[in-house]
């Protein structure tokens, strides 16, 4: 019993009573305080946003811990099974709390980062290495909370000695079930860190032109152009090449083609490409060039180079730069337009011929061509020496110097 104002009063209601007015006292005074410094600093703000509820559930818990191991009389072995419980509570929200902390700090070290800018390379590469940070340490407090509550079980000692002795056969057959997770862990974490793939990058990737909207320890999204998400598993990444168009920066190189006729006038198409690049804001002024690439095939290649900020801008341009040039083609050059030739050739009559006796056509006279051994006077001396008689000996005619035969 606890004397309250004279009154004997049950000691662990009071307790309890007592312990929830403590802690809504001290969250509204940590909160009064966060919002009065909330009105200078943006990061009191942020901080109230984010822990407000974890903080509560906190403090709370813990008080009512204090009150129930305090006050609470509960009967022979019940003590140990309610102190397990506030104490898994208890971890829970401070694990809760914990996480949330590292939110605020992901968030207040990427504040320092902006990635609204033209060049904001460093600035993505900072902010996925923080948040695979904080995903890791999140997995890590989470681990963490879970072993201290598994270790505080009555008897979880004994248990844990046996499950060390299997450890062995058990870390083998955990390896070769989480193999291909293991695998994608390690390379998420290698992609975060060797600033190979950042967030915000602009990637080309089965064929698809999109960025990379997130980052995890075993996947990355792709944010298609069309709104689509393509989801790939992180060793994609390691073990299949892909196109990173802001690997270094993100200015770009376009090129628009066109399949003209001979008769186009590339120096009066090239001062209009000026004259239009230099009328929008999509064109950086770093770069524009008109060249004949080619004159083939009855079609002269007429390659035009441009450059933007940003792959998205550079589209845009292109766009921009081919619609205007067709227009110009139509209304000033209409001699360029492609075409075909076709050339049609009028054969003169040939005059008729008879029918003979019999009502066939007279056969074609055969000409015969001149061949290697035939035909000319060349041939015929070719063919002599391969078909003239080979001269036989007579020995009774041989000369008395050569023995005769046996």
């Amino acid at each position: 019993m606890i004397d309250v104002l004279g009154l004997s009063l049950p000691a662990f209601p009071v307790a309890a009573l007592a312990a929830i007015v403590l802690a809504l006292a001290i969250t509204a005074i940590a909160a009064f305080a966060f919002r009065l410094v909330g009105k200078r600093k943006a990061w009191a703000r942020v901080l109230v946003q984010l822990i407000r509820v974890p903080f509560r559930m906190t403090v709370l818990i813990g008080l009512l811990w204090l009150a129930v191991a305090g006050y609470l009389d509960v009967p022979a072995g019940w003590d140990t099974t309610v102190g397990f419980v506030f104490r898994a509570l208890f971890i829970g929200s401070a694990t809760w709390l914990l996480c949330a902390l590292l939110y605020f700090a992901e968030e207040m070290a990427a504040n320092r980062y902006r990635i609204d800018v033209r060049d904001n390379r460093v600035a993505r590469r900072v902010r996925t290495q923080l948040r695979m940070m904080r995903r890791i340490g999140i997995v890590i407090i989470i681990i963490c909370a879970i072993g201290t509550v598994l270790l505080s079980i009555p008897g979880a000692a004994t248990v844990g000695a046996s499950l060390f002795a299997s450890a062995g056969l058990l870390s083998v057959v955990a390896g070769l079930a989480a193999q291909s997770t293991l695998a994608n862990i390690f390379a998420g974490m290698q992609l975060a860190f060797n600033n190979a793939l950042r967030v915000d990058d602009v990637v080309i990737v089965e064929g698809e032109w999109g960025k990379i909207e997130e980052i995890t320890l075993t996947y990355i999204v792709v944010h298609i152009w069309d709104d689509r998400r393509m989801v790939l598993p992180s060793t994609y990444f390691t073990t299949t090449p892909f196109q990173n168009w802001t690997r270094h920066n993100s200015e770009l190189l376009g090129a628009i083609e066109f399949d003209l006729d001979w008769r186009v006038n590339p120096a009066a198409m090239r001062e209009e490409l000026n004259r239009i690049v230099a009328q929008t804001d999509l064109w950086d002024e770093r770069a524009v060039v008109l060249q004949v690439t080619d004159a083939v095939g009855g079609y002269v290649r007429v390659r035009v180079l441009v450059t933007a900020q940003d792959a998205p801008t550079l589209f845009d341009l292109r766009c921009f730069v081919r619609e205007n040039l067709i227009d110009w083609v139509n209304a000033e050059n209409p001699d360029a337009l492609p075409m075909s030739r076709v050339e049609v050739r009028h054969e003169p009559e040939a005059p008729p011929v008879r029918p003979s006796s019999r009502g066939r056509k007279p056969a074609r006279p055969v000409i015969e061509a001149p061949g290697l051994f035939s035909g000319d006077e060349g041939g015929k001396e070719r063919a002599q020496h391969f078909t003239e008689s080979i001269t036989v000996q007579d020995w009774d005619d041989a000369p008395e110097s050569l023995p005769a035969p046996r």
